[in-house]
């Protein structure tokens, strides 16, 4: 099953068991997530957070049956406000956060001045994990909406799918940074397995789908997020037994969809009053793209 045009990094590609009726995505992402990363001053547990949101929304939005986009988020009343992670079906993807230094800082002094076992619940507190559906084609939006429960984002989804889908699925997410001779560099990696709904042919496929899981939970975060073990010995090392075919890659890449002109309408949306009351000492609106952190300048007329 080898196929040597699967990239090392920044990609999402879809395998199925050859002998179970389970197929499952795997995902990774390297120069993508650190542009992502690097366009803001996140401290290290926001920019966990917000890696594991991205890699989430890849997951599920590569798996979409239409052109459009995913856009998956999580809010709450905790340190962390929320957290947006935009993915489109031709492979591009952004995200942010949004969440209060002072909080977060008493958040990490109450954990014993750690922020490794701060999980999605304990940042985000009380609130909701929102998948949202949107079409190209200008059909109507689909959300799906369930409560933040558990300490990952993936055990969110993992209740989104049960609730909303009812699609037994498992989901692995992992965030890794390193140190380079040119800084510090960012890169996160997740897999997902979902059951194919049962049928007269297929019958009861609940136990095929055990079987699978209890291997998927064998892997590791640092296996994820070890690119020089690539996709076809990471899944070779899981379900050999079982036999899986991986196809073809997609590549996923920083784009944001912010623009002068996008600029400009929402500028002029406001009322006369309320754009003079948002003029710099320059005699200009700025206004920073909360995804890229790209500042714009526009004048009024």
């Amino acid at each position: 099953m080898s196929d040597p045009s699967v990239s090392a990094t920044d990609y999402s590609a879809r395998f199925v068991i050859e002998t179970h009726p389970v197929h499952g995505r795997l995902v990774r992402l390297g120069e993508t997530l650190d542009q992502i990363l690097k366009a803001h001053d996140y401290p290290d547990v926001i920019a966990n957070l917000l890696g594991e949101a991205c890699v989430l929304a890849v997951l599920v939005g590569a798996s979409l049956k239409f052109e459009g986009r995913l856009i998956l988020q999580a809010q709450g009343d905790g340190a962390v406000r929320y957290v947006v992670a935009d993915y489109d079906t031709r492979g591009g993807l952004r995200g942010f956060c949004r969440y209060d230094q002072g909080e977060l800082d008493a958040a990490i002094a109450a954990n014993e001045g750690s922020f490794q076992s701060l999980g999605a619940q304990a940042l985000l507190g009380k609130g909701t994990f929102i998948m949202t559906l949107d079409p190209e084609d200008h059909a109507e939006r689909y959300q799906g909406i369930t409560p933040i429960e558990g300490e990952s984002l993936s055990l969110c989804a993992e209740h989104y799918f049960a609730q909303s889908e009812q699609v037994p699925t498992q989901i692995k997410l992992a965030v890794s940074d390193s140190v380079t001779g040119s800084g510090r560099v960012w890169r996160a990696a997740g897999a997902m397995i979902q059951a194919i709904a049962g049928d007269e042919s297929r019958g009861d496929t609940r136990e095929s789908f055990q079987h699978i899981r209890a291997l998927f939970e064998t892997l590791g975060e640092e296996e994820l997020t070890d690119f020089e073990l690539t996709a076809d010995r990471l899944l070779y090392r899981l379900f050999h037994e079982d036999g899986v075919r991986l196809s073809a890659p997609k590549t996923v890449f920083k784009l944001c969809r912010c623009s002068q002109e996008r600029v400009e309408g929402l500028v002029q949306s406001f009322t006369e009053q309320e754009q003079k009351e948002m003029l710099e000492a320059d005699g200009k609106v700025h206004i920073t793209c909360e995804y890229c952190s790209k500042t714009f300048l526009v004048g009024l007329q």
